[in-house]
């Protein structure tokens, strides 16, 4: 859309995107600053193990199903339409949410509160793509965007442990409500409203199929050792997600428009970044939850002591996260890939050592290894998963790279009791024990990484996306880039 229609000054871009980043930053500091809340809110609505983690999960699952379904209806009813929408759902699941009397019911804020962040960045990136026209300046727009999704995910526990123990837990929702409010005036002000010329058919089967398999698969991961894996219901619902993903892989296969285009997958650099995505923040799911636990119940440190301890993972992304980005644009994904995978794979076998009396500086060190691995992440999957792709595709390529990062987050807090489900019951056991074996699966998936990262910028790979590319250009029309979240 060229500026003389819609009057775009340099000002008015430089606001829509400060708007377009405020709601980048309550939803991805919210999936983060609830984790040092946890021993709060376990303490003060009684909560039981399996609870806490869907406190977690139930946010970050919503938000995986509903990312790419958001996008699209932007690209439908509006893109401002839908983003001021997702505001006021935001919001009023953040109010909901402070207000919870129970655990039930912070639950059921939660999802309310993922539905309206889906809202968010799909639409918000939509906006910035349109705003945003000239090559350098939505270089420019986009790695601000970037920039602020590593900071805000780390800022979480450091300003989550200031506000819980100046005022309590409940004040992790209130700092969301400004925010909102700020974002949904500048929206109405400055961001004109922008529809897609050409938009996909929403596909309501597939993401169906996807959103059960997904539910199915964490569920019983969560479920599993509180009802016993032997449980009826446990096996029940392990069957039908395994049903779900193989009709999901059969229907998607066979339509025309599909909810995710599987041939994607046949390009090396696409599949290993969504499968480093789901490994990457799995393993930071469950370093976030395990650590607030640790700290605050097995150390008996404060929300605030905790926090500060988080601080060098937020300065590790501040610093790193653009650092990232340079070498990707100099060097290719590899660099930062395996520097992501070797610091993540260390800083887990650091944690393996961990007991109820390791030093404070030996906890940083963990943190700041941890910390700047998983900094250098982001910026090398999504290059790598639109890579080869056609122009009218990267936008749905990087949106299942997105959806994989809640995906993982999802899993990597549902491991925590599925693995080490007696380190957070809270009955005396040796914490550190505990959470070994955890430990021992964050390693593997560091080493995993660490593989991809050599096997997805092969010679083999680079070619795997060049033959993909003739098969899927301008088998959809243009503007499929809304729908990345």
């Amino acid at each position: 859309m060229p500026d003389s229609e819609v009057g775009l000054t340099p000002r008015r871009k430089a606001i829509i995107l400060m708007s377009c980043c405020l709601s980048l930053l309550i939803v991805s500091m919210d999936a983060t600053i609830v984790n040092v809340a946890i021993p709060s809110i376990r303490t003060d609505l009684h909560a039981s193990p399996s609870q806490l983690q869907w406190v977690v999960d139930v946010y970050t699952l919503v938000l995986a199903s509903l990312l790419m379904l958001s996008g699209a209806t932007g690209d439908r009813f509006g893109r401002r339409r839908v983003f001021q929408i997702g505001l006021v759902v935001f919001a009023v699941g953040s109010l909901l949410c402070s207000l919870a009397p129970d655990i039930e019911t912070l639950i059921a804020a939660r999802l309310l509160q993922a539905v309206g962040g889906s809202m968010l960045n799909p639409v918000a990136l939509s906006i910035i793509s349109q705003i945003f026209t000239g090559r350098v300046e939505r270089a420019r727009a986009l790695g601000f965007w970037g920039a602020v999704v590593g900071i805000s995910m780390a800022l979480g526990p450091v300003v989550g442990g200031f506000l819980i123990e100046l005022i309590g837990w409940r004040a992790v929702f209130w700092i969301n409500l400004p925010i909102c409010a700020a974002a949904i005036v500048l929206t109405a002000i400055f961001v004109p409203e922008t529809k897609s010329k050409t938009m996909r058919n929403i596909d309501p089967v597939g993401q169906g199929l996807a959103v059960l398999f997904l539910f199915g698969v964490v569920f019983t991961l969560i479920e599993g050792p509180g009802y016993g894996w032997s449980n009826p219901r446990v096996i029940a619902v392990a069957v039908i997600a395994a049903i779900a993903l193989v009709a999901f892989l059969r229907y998607e296969s066979r339509r025309q428009d599909p909810f995710i285009d599987l041939r994607f997958f046949r390009s090396i650099p696409f599949a290993s970044a969504t499968v480093t995505a789901v490994c990457a923040f799995s393993a930071w799911g469950a370093f976030l939850f395990m650590m607030s636990i640790y700290l605050q119940g097995e150390r008996g440190y404060s929300a605030m002591h905790t926090g500060l301890i988080y601080l060098p993972i937020a300065i590790g992304a501040l610093v790193f996260s653009p650092v990232s980005g340079r070498l990707v644009g100099k060097f290719g994904a590899r660099p930062s890939l395996l520097v992501a995978g070797v610091l993540i794979t260390t800083a887990s076998v650091l944690l393996t050592f961990l007991t109820a009396t390791t030093p404070v500086w030996a906890l940083l060190v963990i943190f700041a290894v941890f910390g700047i691995g998983f900094s250098m992440i982001n910026a090398p999957i999504t290059n790598a998963a639109v890579s080869g792709m056609p122009l009218d595709r990267a936008g749905a390529a990087s949106a299942v790279t997105s959806t994989s990062r809640q995906v993982g987050v999802s899993i990597g807090v549902a491991l925590c009791g599925s693995v080490a489900g007696a380190a957070i019951a809270h009955t005396g056991t040796d914490f550190a024990a505990a959470a070994r074996p955890l430990w021992f699966v964050c390693v593997g998936l560091g080493v995993v990484i660490t593989a991809l990262g050599l096997f997805s910028t092969s010679e083999r790979a680079v070619k795997s996306a060049e033959r993909l590319a003739p098969l899927i250009a301008g088998n959809v029309a243009p503007k499929v880039d809304a729908n990345v979240g």
